[in-house]
């Protein structure tokens, strides 16, 4: 097993809501047993027992005579449940006082505390889902935006499965093919047709566009890091607030308000963007502000794009310049508060040439709300520089996932390359079953103990 304490005989239960005060909670409980080990702090026993699976029962969860809370139980009996075992979920009160009473009640009367991700790793090893469908449930519950959630829900309705399945069924076909040549050796024209390459250029073509996959996938999946740059008084502060659409930030004329960096999660185009407001970049014999300054800089090594603001009627200054001389990542040149000035500001072409991380060049005013779509798109723009626009059909969704395919796609064109310079089909065969073996990673046919114990070790607990 990947983890000792995953003994999939024995009943488990979890909470699966949050610890807050909410309307309902819920505890998940499955396994063997685990119905009639319910019914035994269940006010109506016989109604549960004999509830047939996919229903509902009304009634108490009690103590001996004390009553614990009002609940609804939903009952799901082996095979047609998530885990594929017998399952039962208390939905009850959600004060976190209620859930931990009910969840405590449990585990004195026979259940085990259910570790994470076990009942998506006890619905795996019963058949009931495959490891792409299992870290999709993953992705689903770290989603940021709606398109990360949407290309998650892709991969847990089947697409990528389905298209690992495809070529496997591609790579299978040719190797069958192969075999019967290398069965009858005697019949030379058998050998001769035996290797059909148009089978193993299709599936190099679909390993090719979901290796392709995983850049869009990826960021879309954990984000990208925004750093707004500046000098004291840029706006830096103002279109913090203007992105998020909320007041976060400090906004004041006063000069080093902003000394510490303030953060948030943003949505651009559907790309999740961790969005940090910095302290203004300049000389100071304040200890404190000095500090955020450094802070600023350090920042601004990590990021992925950098918002560099610059006051439009104040234009650049020598800070300016030595910042974005030296920038480390690709930049964003943002000309801010262009409602106070009649004339369009915009960089010379020396000032221009100066700045070799210079991706884009816009003009904002956050007042008036000018340039703000522009700025979004701008970013995009370089987020997704190299990376397919389109969502594709069936796109990777984590790094193990990417390994396998490039792997898979290593051997068939090694095979295919063997196969055209002559050397023995043989060694095609070990090619193609080694391509095999690397698909069946992916989906779980073949799951090592240590990858399944780093899928499932993620999950939080009560899923």
């Amino acid at each position: 097993m990947p983890n000792p304490t995953y003994f999939p005989d024995e009943p488990i239960s979890a909470i699966a809501t949050a610890l807050a005060p909410a309307a309902l909670g819920i505890i998940r409980c499955s396994g063997k047993g685990c119905i009639q080990l319910v019914a035994a702090k269940f006010s109506r026993p016989a109604a549960l027992l004999d509830a047939p699976g996919n229903s509902l029962v009304y009634g108490w969860i009690v103590d001996g005579g004390e009553k614990i809370d009002e609940v609804m139980l939903g009952i799901y009996r082996a095979p047609r449940s998530f885990t594929g075992e017998d399952l039962v979920e208390i939905t009850c009160h959600g004060g976190p006082g209620v859930v931990m009473a009910i969840q405590s009640l449990l585990l004195n009367s026979g259940f085990r505390q259910a570790e994470r991700g076990e009942f998506t790793f006890r619905a795996f090893i019963n058949g009931k889902t495959d490891l792409t469908r299992a870290e999709a449930v993953q992705e689903i519950i770290g989603s940021r935006t709606a398109e990360s959630r949407s290309r998650a829900a892709g991969r847990l309705a089947g697409t990528l499965f389905q298209e690992i399945d495809s070529v496997k069924r591609l790579v299978t076909d040719t190797l069958a093919s192969i075999e019967v040549g290398i069965e009858y050796p005697e019949d030379e024209e058998t050998i001769a047709d035996s290797f059909d390459g148009a089978g193993l250029r299709e599936a190099e073509r679909r390993l090719s566009q979901l290796a392709a996959s995983w850049k869009s996938e990826k960021l879309y999946q954990d984000g990208a890091r925004l750093v707004l740059c500046g000098r004291t008084n840029a706006g830096k502060s103002s279109l913090f607030n203007a992105i998020l659409k909320e007041e976060r930030a400090i906004v004041s004329d006063v000069e080093g308000t902003t000394r510490d960096w303030l953060e948030s999660w943003a949505d651009m185009a559907g790309i999740p963007v961790r969005l940090f407001d910095t302290a203004g970049l300049r000389r100071t014999e304040d200890a404190v502000e000095a500090h955020g300054v450094s802070l600023t800089r350090s920042l601004s090594e990590d990021a992925d794009v950098i918002l560099y603001l610059a006051d439009a009627a104040r234009g650049l200054s020598a800070d300016d310049r030595e910042f974005l001389a030296g920038c480390p990542v690709p930049a964003v040149f943002v000309w801010s508060k262009c409602d106070l000035r009649s004339d369009v500001p915009a960089l010379r072409p020396e000032e221009a040439a100066a700045i070799p991380a210079l991706s884009a060049e816009v003009r904002v005013a956050v007042k008036t709300g000018a340039g703000i779509s522009e700025l979004c798109g701008a970013v995009v723009r370089v987020l997704t520089e190299g990376a397919a626009t389109e969502r594709p059909q069936a796109g990777i969704g984590s790094a193990r996932q990417k390994s396998a395919v490039e792997e898979a796609l290593a051997t068939v064109r090694h095979a295919m390359e063997a196969a055209a310079e002559g050397i023995a089909l043989d060694a095609v065969v070990q090619d193609l079953e080694d391509a095999l073996g690397a698909l069946g990673e992916i989906t779980g046919d073949v799951s090592p103990d240590d990858v399944l114990g780093s899928i499932f070790s993620r999950f939080c607990v009560g899923k």
